[in-house]
């Protein structure tokens, strides 16, 4: 079976291309023939190490987190899919590898595909979908005639928030760069601002919720803008105490206290919150947001679409950080 692999952690480490075994698959599991492979940051976070002591992988090892493709097989316990369902899925992080022609994913992690996209389409969607919905609604409960200014409203995250956070019936407000201020207001936000001429800080205040996918300055400026028990949530780290207990690692707590003091310490003196957001595999949830796929509700936005070959430029293209929402790899 052919995949894409890590041969060693490193930041400027590329995927090479590879002979692996078939996928084994256990009684709670499917086995799939992946048609399309979403790219997203966090395979080069986890390229680079920056996640191995948290979710330790042997090299060679397989990357890819989002897939969409056909049920081949199912094992004997499995009861919610059949062969050729049309599926697609984040897969948990103990077993990524889904830049792979096949691959064995937890029942649990699997929905069906929305029928009324692609499989490419499909493939961008699993990550940065449970990444807004857990977000949005479990950890910020987001309701009607709230305010959420969400970061980088042009990327793969940004893109699919701003729709659901619309949908939630909050105000939006994003920032994005100039080449993409119409095309984010299309998406549905009611402020978009410009970054490379505008400074967030002076045009929004008072807001219930940020959204950072992007970290460091940006983050702490974001803490400026909410009201007084308003909460930030950054995806791009730093993990806090939190995150340790729901990857199950208690004896990482004091680390990762001590990696996010600052920016706890910071939110404290403007009377708000900061919590790390780092999604968990959700099939049914994945089930519930693929109906508002279907309904138009939320639309997959693909910037590129690379051949199975060009697994590794593609990855290469994330990194660059110019993509308009998601880049995509497909078997076709």
């Amino acid at each position: 079976m052919k995949a894409f692999v890590v041969d060693r952690y490193g930041k400027d480490v590329q995927l090479r291309a590879a002979e692996r075994p078939e996928p084994v698959v256990g009684d709670h599991d499917v086995l799939v023939e992946v048609r399309a492979a979403g790219v997203n940051p966090l395979d080069s976070k986890i390229k680079a190490g920056e996640f191995k002591l948290i979710f330790p992988h042997k090299p060679p090892f397989a990357v890819g987190h989002d897939l969409a493709g056909v049920v081949l097989a199912v094992g004997s316990a499995v009861q919610r899919f059949v062969p050729g369902d049309e599926v697609y899925a984040r897969v948990r992080d103990d077993r990524i590898g889904t830049f792979a022609e096949r691959i064995a994913v937890a029942e649990d992690d699997l929905a069906r595909k929305p029928a009324a996209v692609s499989m490419a389409e499909a493939a961008s969607l699993p990550l940065v979908a449970l990444t807004a919905w857990q977000a949005l609604v479990e950890k910020a409960d987001l309701g009607p005639g709230q305010k959420v200014l969400i970061q980088a409203g042009s990327g793969g995250f940004g893109s699919i928030a701003i729709q659901l956070a619309k949908h939630l019936g909050a105000y939006v407000a994003t920032t994005t760069s100039t080449p993409n201020v119409g095309w984010v207001r299309e998406l549905g936000a009611d402020l978009v601002i410009d970054y490379r001429t505008q400074d967030f800080t002076t045009l929004v205040d008072g807001y219930d919720l940020v959204l950072d996918s992007l970290g460091g300055q940006t983050l702490e400026k974001s803490l400026s803008v909410l009201r007084p028990g308003g909460l930030a949530i950054g995806l791009g780290g730093p993990p806090d105490p939190g995150f340790a207990a729901q990857v199950g690692k208690p004896m990482l707590r004091p680390v990762l206290a001590l990696l996010s003091h600052k920016i706890r310490g910071r939110a404290r003196r403007h009377r708000v919150a900061y919590a790390f957001m780092f999604m968990r595999p959700d099939g049914r949830r994945l089930s519930d947001l693929g109906s508002l796929v279907d309904d138009g509700t939320i639309r997959p936005v693909v910037d590129r679409v690379f051949g199975f070959a060009d697994t590794a430029a593609a990855l290469d293209y994330v990194e660059t950080g110019r993509a308009k929402g998601k880049v995509v790899v497909t078997m076709e």
